[in-house]
């Protein structure tokens, strides 16, 4: 029996399956590596498909799979100087034929029959374009139709708002990345191995952690009950985080969030931030990079403009970070982590947050109204 087909247990759906992550991660990880090394039976294809030397990647996603597609577009660029361009499907579905020939097309979808992200894919395949997907459905359209078919193993999700799926594809997006380097050289064996290292220890870091994660989302919520507006921000790999944190939070409780880049708050948006909307800010770090350092001192920097100017802040930092706490209101803590693996983090946590605030409202976090699992028909 699959250990991710189990009755409810939990209240709904949506927290069982926030709950069902570590497992699925560990499913998804396992079918792909073994002691810190990609398995040749289930890499193979990819690996062949990522060594080819096209001019770019074009990702083809909607909803919280073009979240996902964010996060890889700077995997992908970082580790294996791909470059990598992000679309709308609904967008790319409806273009001429005058774009890109020689780029390889991926497609991302929880369900592999997304209607426009569907479209994306033949299009590319009657354009002759190489075509890899990511769905969590093996026999799905998509999987099938695909030059490649990279699946997660999240087991089945009845929730409408996507969690465990959209971690297991933040997962195999990041394998995929790290396979693109081995295949283009950019990084060495060890490097790739220490990564994925990283990602083996991941499922059980994050167990550890739900339950804290929980009960901190859950008093969150209840000191944020009496809003209505938010603005989510991150900078990097962090603002698609903010992205699917803010629509988290719109399907589940209707309530109006929009995720931003953090520096662009100051750029326009900033005339919406008052006292009666909330900012919840990504300010999370990883020591070891410079880069992450950097950005986290622009956001520190923010948090104090903020503040200054009256902001409440709902912050989501590093466990132990004394001045990121204390220029919020409330924070969610998280583990030290490396860089690329702070996002899976990040996003529980906001998922929490999302399945609080709903319930609070009495909302059927499950079926969102106007939202269906799959969107079939555009």
């Amino acid at each position: 029996m699959d250990t991710l087909d189990q009755p409810l247990t939990f209240p709904h759906w949506m927290l069982q399956e926030i709950h069902q992550q570590p497992e699925a991660l560990r499913l998804t990880l396992t079918h792909y590596v073994e002691n810190g090394k990609f398995r040749e039976e289930t890499n193979a294809a990819a690996r062949e498909w990522l060594g080819n030397p096209s001019r770019e990647i074009l990702i083809a996603a909607s909803g919280s799979s073009r979240h996902a597609g964010m996060v890889a577009e700077l995997l992908f660029e970082e580790f294996s100087d791909i470059a990598v361009d992000v679309e709308y499907a609904s967008e790319y579905s409806l273009r001429g034929d005058r774009g890109i020939k020689d780029a390889a097309v991926l497609v991302i979808s929880q369900s592999g029959e997304t209607a426009d992200t569907l479209a994306a894919l033949r299009r590319a395949q009657r354009a002759g374009q190489r075509t890899m997907a990511v769905t969590n459905v093996p026999t799905s359209s998509m999987a099938k139709e695909a030059t490649v078919s990279y699946p997660t193993l999240a087991g089945r999700e009845r929730a409408v708002p996507a969690t465990k799926s959209f971690t297991c594809q933040l997962l195999v997006l990041q394998l995929l990345a790290l396979l693109a380097a081995e295949a283009r050289g950019t990084m060495t064996p060890e490097e790739i191995t220490a990564q994925l290292r990283q990602l083996e220890a991941l499922p059980a870091i994050i167990e550890q952690n739900l339950a804290g994660w929980q009960k901190t989302a859950e008093k969150i919520a209840t000191a944020n009950k009496p809003y209505a507006n938010f603005l989510f921000l991150g900078r990097g790999l962090h603002y698609p985080i903010a992205r699917e944190g803010a629509l988290k939070l719109k399907e589940s409780s209707y309530l109006h969030a929009e995720g931003y880049p953090s520096g662009e708050l100051k750029h326009g948006p900033n005339a919406l931030v008052s006292d009666q909307t909330p900012l919840a800010m990504i300010a999370t770090v990883d020591r070891n990079a410079p880069d992450s350092v950097e950005r986290y001192e622009k956001t520190i920097q923010l948090m104090k403009d903020m503040k200054a100017q009256g902001a409440k802040i709902v912050c989501t930092a590093n466990a132990g970070d004394e001045e990121a706490a204390s220029l919020s209101a409330q924070t969610f803590f998280v583990p030290a982590l490396s860089e690329a693996v702070l996002p899976f983090a990040e996003v529980i946590a906001y998922q929490f947050f999302s399945y609080f605030m709903a319930i609070q409202a009495d909302i059927n976090v499950d079926q969102p109204r106007n939202l269906v699992k799959a969107v079939v028909v555009e």
